[in-house]
């Protein structure tokens, strides 16, 4: 045995798997959808087809009394949209994540 360290392989340098532009369309068809995403559900709560849409009257009154109300609530509403912007930073972390690869 000899007196020198094995060298061990560092899990930063190792390339990832699968061709180069897989992962770039992967990644680009990735950011493409949460922007839609983010952006649809930033701004659709906020029109007027919100409270005009299947969900509203797909649920009598009868079952679910306060359906409707709790459907238009701003503060259901801003839950919403607040998903939409968590989708629209999850789409530009990829964006710096991809780049920052592509500098590698």
């Amino acid at each position: 045995m000899s007196d020198e360290p094995a060298l061990e392989a560092d899990p930063s340098q190792e390339k990832p798997h699968g061709p180069g532009w897989f992962r770039w369309l992967s990644s680009v068809l990735f950011i493409m959808f949460a922007i839609e995403l983010g952006l649809f559900l930033v701004v659709y709560p906020w029109l007027p087809a919100w409270s005009e849409n299947y969900l509203v009257t797909a649920v009598p009154d009868t079952v679910l009394g306060g359906w409707r109300e709790l459907w238009n609530n701003p503060f259901v509403r801003g839950g919403v949209s607040g998903l939409g912007l968590v989708n629209i930073w999850i789409a530009i972390g990829e964006v710096f994540r991809m780049f920052s690869q592509r500098d590698r």
